[in-house]
């Protein structure tokens, strides 16, 4: 499942599966552009406490955007799913510390997902 804002460039829609990127595609489950612009620049700050106090404040307001309700329900739609499916969630960041898929773990834990 791709949780990324933008499609990778140059990939035909057609062929997002057929090529491994992703089956289905959650924008939704995105950042917003402007939060993502704060996510990278968290990833590339070199004081750690400073990255840490930086981070803290990305994962404040992308709970935020996860809690309005459409976003919310989809959340919640797939917490049930984990209990009868397994499936995965994407992105372009390499490290999961600093990537909102850590964050949507966290939600889909709270909502009583089978993760693993």
């Amino acid at each position: 499942m791709g949780t990324v804002r933008r499609p990778p460039r140059g990939v035909p829609k057609a062929e997002f599966a057929r090529r491994d990127y992703y089956d289905v595609w959650y924008p939704v489950l995105s950042p917003t552009p402007a939060l993502v612009a704060e996510a990278l620049a968290v990833q590339q700050m070199t004081d750690e406490r400073a990255r840490e106090r930086a981070w803290r404040v990305f994962v404040r307001k992308f709970r935020a955007e996860m809690a309005v309700a459409d976003t919310s329900r989809t959340l919640d739609v797939l917490a049930a799913l984990s209990h009868q499916t397994n499936f995965s969630m994407g992105c372009y960041c390499e490290d999961e510390r600093y990537c909102h898929r850590s964050i949507l773990r966290e939600l889909l834990t709270e909502r009583g997902a089978k993760v693993t």
